[in-house]
């Protein structure tokens, strides 16, 4: 396997974004911050955060590889940042002192990448319709 065959290397925007999210995710948080007072910032940022790693992989495969959104990668868009959610929950639990793992974090992390993956299959439709105006 050549390193030019990675997928890291192709979807370089969605690993700036999960190299992003781990950096997040274990450094340590300040206890009191301006937002303290938002009901669930927490998992709003946790939503946000996964929302945001999903649509950069609709944009590395879409916009930037042109490739066509199948099945398969619709459901990749939700499993994979599910899956690194859940992880770093485990990582948060068991190897920083700063940090804890948070199961309704990991739950917020799937919302915001399921939420995301069906705002990619409407934002991919809309796509479609402007390259075909094109032509």
């Amino acid at each position: 396997m050549s390193i030019k065959s990675l997928y890291i290397f192709e979807y370089v925007f969605a690993a700036v974004v999960a190299v992003a999210i781990f950096v997040l995710s274990v450094i340590p948080v300040p206890e009191d911050t301006s937002l303290s007072d938002v009901p669930l910032i927490d998992k709003w940022a946790h939503m946000l955060m996964y929302a945001g790693l999903t649509f950069a992989m609709w944009v590395d495969h879409v916009a930037i590889l042109k490739r066509p959104l199948t099945v398969g990668f619709l459901l990749l868009m939700f499993v994979a940042p599910s899956l690194l959610g859940g992880l770093l929950e485990l990582v948060q639990a068991y190897c920083t002192t700063h940090r804890s793992g948070d199961w309704l974090d990991f739950a917020a992390d799937a919302i915001g990448s399921f939420v995301m993956t069906l705002v990619c299959i409407y934002l991919n439709k809309l796509w479609k319709e402007k390259i075909l105006r094109q032509k």
